[in-house]
């Protein structure tokens, strides 16, 4: 529905927004009325490009032909049907991701933090059947971000962040060791500990990716501690970085993965994916979701998924990155351009990312800010050399006006 099917202007719906709508939000002062390929478009048909992807979810672009093809065909087939029968795009899709990846196992889920929630309960119903009740503890990595649902919120290692305040304690088991530190996170290991978790780059935490040697060393520390590595790719994963999921830039295999974004081409879905091992901790009973495994996100996703993987958009996205990261690094005001593919942190010397981001939406382009200096740059898969420089150029102006 665009606004000019509503007979409302846009402040008429911005008003509507504000009298009924919880915000946690800070919105971008416009209408998204459409959008396509690299670009959204605000009522009055004004392009804006596309940097922030729907925060890493629109890899093919938006409104991807073939992705909305599988909606449309699915959509008008069968809607919803629970998980008790069957289903064509459920049981493709599984195949297409386990084999993809080389994962023995995959439960479907709605979101990225449902699928940390079960990649946090598996983990903890494992180490407690297999080793005993107290053998449920995970360390996971201080400035890491999981979710904002209780569990994953407290494998977050941001105790002062505005996810974690004001809610009371925290769901028990956790805690957090330095990023890149495997003596540190060797440190917070005890004999209840059953679980690693960790993001491949950590997003919310400032994009920052891990080193080959602190990933080869989780792996090594969890096979010799009979512990399990859980990898929470659902902002990294499939293609994001320049390989289909992050954690094969380190020559290593989790336990279990988590994902979500990108793998539904704009529709909402998320999975865990196992060793067939860890995989029979969930039976009958232990784990469920009515709306996992929905068939019109999984059409959307097998499309979204067959997509990046026929255009080879995990190349496309760390030739892309390199040419981004060249450009923004020769940019005043820039202390550091960080990042794998085309998942780019810029941080500024003596520049706000809030400010930076706003400059940056008045010049149409949309894209996000973490902390008070860091802007990350979550463009389509598909975005061009062209549109890369275009956002050099936005980006560069920015800079100069708030500079002077």
């Amino acid at each position: 529905m665009r606004l000019k099917d509503t007979g409302l202007t846009a402040e008429e719906l911005k008003a509507l927004v504000n009298k009924y709508m919880i915000e946690t939000y800070e919105r971008f002062d416009f209408v998204a009325d459409r959008a396509k390929g690299n670009y959204m478009y605000d009522e009055n048909d004004t392009p804006y490009l596309d940097f922030y992807a729907g925060i890493a979810v629109n890899s093919v672009g938006n409104c991807n032909e073939k992705v909305v093809k599988a909606v449309q065909d699915q959509a008008a087939t069968i809607m919803q049907t629970f998980n008790y029968p069957y289903t064509v795009p459920q049981a493709l899709l599984a195949e297409k991701i386990c084999t993809t990846i080389g994962m023995d196992k995959i439960f479907f889920q709605n979101t990225g933090t449902e699928a940390n929630e079960a990649m946090i309960k598996m983990a903890r119903k494992y180490g407690v059947e297999k080793y005993g009740p107290k053998r449920y503890k995970i360390v996971t990595a201080a400035k890491s971000f999981h979710g904002r649902t209780f569990g994953a919120m407290s494998a977050t290692g941001q105790p002062d962040n505005a996810c974690q305040v004001g809610f009371g304690d925290m769901t028990p088991g956790f805690s957090y060791a330095k990023f890149n530190d495997l003596e540190d996170f060797k440190a917070k290991v005890d004999d209840d500990t059953i679980a690693v978790m960790v993001e491949p780059i950590q997003g919310e935490g400032g994009v920052n990716p891990a080193t080959p040697a602190f990933m080869q060393g989780l792996r090594k520390l969890c096979d010799e501690k009979h512990m399990l590595l859980l990898i929470d790719e659902v902002q990294t994963g499939w293609c994001r970085t320049g390989k289909i999921m992050a954690y094969m830039h380190y020559g290593i295999k989790p336990d279990i993965v988590s994902m979500a974004k990108a793998m539904g081409g704009g529709m909402p879905i998320g999975a865990i994916c196992a060793t067939e091992e860890v995989s029979k901790a969930f039976t009958m009973g232990s784990h469920g979701t009515t709306f996992g495994g929905h068939p019109v996100c999984c059409a959307a996703s097998l499309a979204a998924i067959t997509e990046m993987l026929d255009k080879d958009l995990a190349g496309k996205a760390a030739e892309t990155g390199e040419y981004l990261m060249a450009g923004l690094r020769k940019l005043p005001h820039v202390k550091e351009v960080r990042g794998k593919g085309l998942m780019i942190g810029i941080e500024f010397t003596d520049l706000g990312s809030v400010d930076m981001k706003h400059e940056c939406f008045h010049r149409h382009m949309l894209t996000t800010a973490i902390g008070s200096n860091i802007m990350r740059l979550i463009p389509p898969l598909t975005v061009t050399k062209e549109e890369c420089d275009k956002a050099i150029e936005i980006i560069g102006e920015s800079i100069d006006a708030l500079s002077k």
